[in-house]
């Protein structure tokens, strides 16, 4: 076992040690309270962020109790260590089911690959996207995407903001004051406080998937 690994063991407890550890991971901050199932957790509902990628995957999970949201626990899945793409798929996989085993989510928030000009760079992404989307149909979560533009606007109030800016408005929304050694991670956050702000004001303009028959319906063109 890696020192790393067992620095991560350490700090999440035999809780984490139950459901696995996966190398490379990252936690960069957790909130206090071991939540153990869903039953214990006080929140209404719980929504886990997801930032793609095939280096590093963001992602944050925030619990929602009316208007008003909490931090859970955020961190980056490192696969830069990984060199086959598909290896680096299936960790996606089987570190979204975790995610979702340990915290119990009630829908997952993604942000959608932005489109630029390497076309081999958006097929891989595109790629990391669909198999952390198809992890939370896998468990039956309401899929929900929205747009990188879309979600810095509603963290900001601007949709070219960087990623420093983000991570710096969602410490002051969400009172934390760490700042995550990745902004991969706030990025993760950013994509759930987006969806937590979409229903608050009643905003309806994101891709949403109920199961996997809706996401079919939605994606012909990713199936062929």
């Amino acid at each position: 076992m890696s020192s790393l690994t067992a620095r991560i063991i350490t700090f999440r407890g035999l809780r984490f040690k139950k459901c696995g550890i996966f190398a490379g991971e990252v936690s960069t901050i957790k909130s206090k309270n071991k939540l153990q199932s869903h039953s214990a957790i006080p929140f209404d509902r719980i929504i886990l962020g997801i930032d793609p990628g095939t280096n590093i995957m963001g992602y944050g999970l925030i619990g929602c109790n009316k208007k008003k949201a909490s931090i859970i626990s955020l961190g980056v899945v490192k696969l830069n260590h990984l060199e086959e793409h598909s290896l680096k798929l299936k960790h996606i996989f089987e570190r979204c089911l975790t995610l979702i085993d340990e915290y119990h989510p009630d829908e997952m928030a993604l942000e959608a690959p932005f489109f630029g000009k390497n076309v081999q760079s958006m097929l891989k992404l595109g790629r990391a996207q669909g198999v952390a989307m198809a992890a939370g149909l896998y468990r039956q979560l309401p899929i929900f995407e929205y747009a990188p533009r879309k979600i810095k606007q509603s963290i900001t109030g601007s949709g070219s903001a960087g990623k420093e800016q983000v991570a710096a408005m969602l410490q002051k929304m969400l009172h934390f004051k760490e700042t995550p050694q990745f902004l991969d991670a706030t990025d993760g956050l950013a994509a759930a406080y987006c969806h937590f702000l979409q229903n608050n004001t009643g905003e309806t303009n994101e891709k949403k998937y109920s199961g996997w028959a809706s996401f079919v319906k939605n994606n012909p063109k990713k199936l062929k």
